[in-house]
Order: structure tokens, then sequence, then C-alpha cells
């Protein structure tokens, strides 16, 4: 190395390190970590509190209040969470506040009873996921005994070409878990030609599942169809291919009204919803027709109805993306010297990969410096990224001038742990 090259890596290095010290004087206490809605998105559903008066206790010719319904879900809601899986109501269940825990029914029934065919308890199952992906699809399937396959996840969507191999190879290869639309943490969207070829792959396990999380189906940064990412319908893919039970679809409104008191719901084949509620009701006489109620009643009022209300979420959460964007070409630049990002056109995160294996090191840095980001390696399974290079970053719940601060210190704390890198 020649002293000219040293002194200029050192000047970089000093440079990155009184940066790095000034934001760390100024005592920033903010958070970055997890997707959750602000309060102000919050705000717009607040109307689903008075929805439902004292005299609304029938829907549908039920009484609301008493135990008849049914585990399927109240007719209007099927119907309307219908609509939004682009399904018709019979294709419909709709459950209570979470999709991961109508996630978590379907892999436990399926491992007891099987789908079809025999339980799905030996040999060990295994399940493709994609990486970076959810932490929570990761422990979910680990906590029930899964052995998970990672696929990367490229800008069009899952490697295609991997899970079909991995798949045509094993019968105990039982499905893949993924979110499809607006992927978390990158923001990728699956094409309509991979969506076919999962479809339709040939895979030596009989009951090949394809499990949709379908998060982020309707959460667009722009009102503008334009602007927006297409969603695939895997249950009429599967279909029309050949394989009708292959795909659930989930999907909550926990994004879309309140998150800790929504609904969730999983579109399939009428074959599936009848397998799925021949298991929900040995252990439930039914889900909360009230609450299902006062989302229908909201949401069909709401002006605009979904879509009126998601572009109201877009208007406030758009600028937070924007600010990321706009504060990481910056002060990183966009040649990919210090990091990638992802632009995502909805969803809830923007994935950042470090140029070096350096990502637990910006993590540790911001947490110093007072910005609580996602742990390194949160995207892979056992929290263990190989290449030490993804962050998910969540800019959903600060308000967006935190949301610029934060990212000041973020692209701080990466130009700090590259450069020190690169000075080993």
């Amino acid at each position: 190395m020649t002293s000219d090259v040293q002194a200029t890596q050192d000047g970089a290095l000093a440079q990155a390190q009184a940066a790095y010290d000034a934001i760390r004087r100024r005592g920033l206490k903010l958070n970055m970590q997890r997707g959750q809605p602000a309060d102000a998105d919050f705000d717009l559903s607040n109307g689903l509190l008075s929805a439902l008066g004292p005299g609304d206790t029938h829907l549908d010719g039920l009484d609301l209040r008493n135990y008849p319904g049914g585990v399927t879900g109240l007719p209007s809601a099927r119907a309307l969470f219908g609509q939004y899986l682009d399904l018709k109501p019979e294709n419909m269940v709709v459950w209570n506040n979470a999709s991961l825990e109508l996630q978590g029914y379907v892999l436990t029934f399926a491992l007891l009873h099987g789908r079809g065919g025999a339980p799905w308890t030996g040999p060990r199952p295994k399940m493709i996921v994609t990486v970076p992906g959810y932490d929570r699809h990761f422990l979910l399937l680990q906590t029930l005994g899964f052995e998970l396959l990672p696929v990367a996840m490229q800008p069009d969507g899952p490697d295609v070409d991997a899970i079909e191999a991995l798949a045509a190879a094993d019968p105990a290869v039982k499905g893949v878990l993924f979110v499809p639309t607006y992927s978390n943490p990158g923001g990728e969207t699956i094409s309509a030609e991979k969506a076919r070829r999962l479809a339709g792959l040939q895979a030596a396990a009989p009951d090949f599942t394809i499990l949709a999380d379908d998060a982020y189906r309707v959460h667009h940064l722009s009102p503008s169809p334009a602007e927006q990412d297409t969603p695939v319908n895997f249950v009429a893919l599967c279909r029309d291919a050949g394989h009708p039970d292959r795909a659930f679809v989930f999907a909550s409104t926990s994004k879309i009204t309140f998150a800790g008191a929504g609904l969730g719901f999983v579109g399939t084949s009428e074959d599936n919803v009848r397998w799925l509620s021949r298991y929900l009701n040995a252990q439930s006489i039914g889900p909360n027709k009230l609450e299902q109620a006062r989302h229908v009643t909201f949401l069909q009022g709401y002006p605009g109805g979904l879509e009126g209300l998601m572009a109201a979420h877009a208007a406030l959460i758009a600028p937070k993306f924007r600010a990321v964007d706009e504060v990481l070409r910056e002060e990183l630049g966009e040649g990919g010297a210090y990091a990638t990002w992802t632009r995502p056109r909805g969803g809830y995160f923007i994935g950042l990969d470090t140029a070096e294996p350096v990502a637990d090191r910006v993590v540790a840095l911001a947490e110093a410096a007072g910005v609580s980001l996602t742990p390194a390696g949160a995207t892979y399974p056992g929290g263990q990224d190989p290449h030490n290079r993804n962050i998910r970053l969540a800019p959903t719940r600060p308000p967006v001038e935190e949301v610029y601060e934060a990212m000041r210190a973020v692209a701080a704390c990466v130009r700090l742990a590259t450069e020190e890198y690169r000075r080993r």
C-alpha cells in the first residue's frame, strides 16, 4: 500500500469517526426496529370503535352475541376479504386477530393429520423459506420442528430455480413459505412468470404446499395503479396448473385497521376450506363475530372503501420511505461503495445491504448512538446472516422528522463500520 493510499484511507476513517462522534453526542433515542403502524395510521381507523351501536347485534341473519355462525367467518366478512384476495367467499376463512395464527393452524394440522396423505411428522419435514426473509416465519417453522431450506429472494421474487430443484429432490420438502407482494424486508414482488412456475412445479411430495403470506398486498405507497406492483392470485394459478389444493394465501387487517385488534384470513380451495374447518371446529365454536361485523361495517362505510383507507395510509407512509432513500443517496451515494438498498413501491420495510460484511457492527454503532435497528441477522434463519450484510429498515412508526434523523445516524454508522473494516 502506497503512503498516498494509506493517507487517503486514514483520512476517510477519521472523517467517518468524527461524523459518528458528533451524532453520538446528540443523545438520540430513536427506534427503526419493528414494522409497526404509527399512531396517525391507527387514527384513520378510530371510527372502527363506534362502527357498531348498542342495537347492532345482528348481521347476515345471525345474532352476533351468540355461538352459531360456524368457523369460516361471517358471510359478509368472507365476501369482503374474498374481494381483497380476488377470491369467492366460499374460498375464504376469516378468523381472529393474526394471520400468523392461521399459518400456525394450517401447519400444525398438516403435521398432525396430513393434507390428503400421511401426516407431515416423519421423516422430519422441511420447508423452503426466502432470505432475506421474515423472522416470525422462521420462528414459527422452527418451533413446529421444520428444517428450513433458505433460497434467495431476487428482485422479481424467490429463486424459483432453487425451489424447483429442492422440491423435486426430496419428498420431505413440504412447501414454501414467503411474502409474495412487497416482501419483508426488501419489498420485492413475485412476477407473474415465477408465480406460474411455482403453481405448476413438479414436486416429490404430492402435497407440496405454497404458503403465501400476502400481508402487504394492498399496502401501496402510491394511489396510482401505474406505480403499484401487481399481486398474483396463487389459488387461481394453482387450480389452472392442475394443483387446486396447493395454495394457502394469508393476510390480515393488522396494518389496515388496528394491529392488536384486527382480523386474519386465508384464501384457498373449497376442499382446503373444508379440511381446515374440520380441525378448527374441533377446538372452537367460531371466531369473534362482533369484531368481524365491526370491520365489515367500518370498511364498507369508509370513504372510498378499503382503497380509500389504503390511500390515506400511503399518504402518511410514503414520505417516510422517500426520507430513507433521500438520506441514503445523499450520505452514501448510489454507486454501492458503502451500501445498496431496495426502493419498494409498497409494504413496510426497506432492505439495506452493506458493501462489506459489517451489518452487526453497524447495528451496534447505531445502538450506541441511540438508534435502535432490527438485529443483524434477523432476516435469516437462526439469526445468522452468512454474509453479515443485510439490515432491515422499518420507517413506518416514527414521525418523518425522526426518520430523517435516524437515517443520518445509520448512514454515519455504515460509513464508519465500512472504513474500520477496510483499515484492518
